[in-house]
């Protein structure tokens, strides 16, 4: 199956999970390696709107920026090779700090096209939802998602904003995420 292409001004669901399901995430400083570069590679060429990130996999609801929004050319032409840049520096880091040698990642970064606004409040609301879906924690809780990010006034490089209008506004964002957990805990 071809990988579908980043195109500009399309929203993906990105995922990936570790090389044989193993663990991309050990530490709490792992967490926060993983955002910082996020935001130093992948906001260059793409909006965040959504993150979650578990012991061994992660998901990301990204918005590829408009061309004359990036100001590299390559990335511009390229927007991939921010994803592999920031990949490919968590699992360099990652590799030195635990000595381990080796691909961190499954061999290709997942993504999704997000066509509409249904599939993307669905998606959304899937990536906070994750932690529940996979039995860890309540999503309240979960500290490595966007979800408390969005519920926050505290100043954000996610699109809070733009997510709480297709939800329309903080309380029915709320709601539908509470009601969409109910599905969970019947499966």
């Amino acid at each position: 199956m071809a990988q579908i292409t980043f195109e500009h001004n399309n929203f993906y669901h990105v995922y990936n999970r570790g090389n044989n399901s193993e663990d991309i995430f050990v530490e709490e400083k792992n967490y926060t390696l993983f955002l910082k570069l996020l935001k130093k590679y992948l906001l260059q060429v793409a909006d965040i709107y959504a993150y979650c990130m578990m012991k061994n996999h992660f998901h990301l609801l990204v918005k590829i920026k408009e061309p004359q929004e990036i100001i590299d050319e390559k990335l511009c032409k390229k927007p991939y090779l921010a994803f592999s840049y920031m990949f490919n520096s968590y699992a360099k880091k990652y590799n030195q700090t635990y000595n381990r040698k080796g691909s961190l990642f499954q061999e290709h970064l997942k993504r999704e096209i997000i066509n509409g606004d249904d599939y993307l409040i669905q998606a959304i609301t899937y990536i906070h939802l994750n932690p529940v879906k996979h039995g860890f924690s309540e999503f309240l809780e979960y500290p490595h998602s966007s979800y408390n990010a969005m519920i926050s006034e505290s100043k954000t490089l996610l699109k809070r904003e733009e997510v709480l209008q297709f939800f329309g506004g903080i309380e029915s964002f709320v709601d539908y995420h509470n009601l969409q957990k109910l599905k969970y805990e019947v499966e």
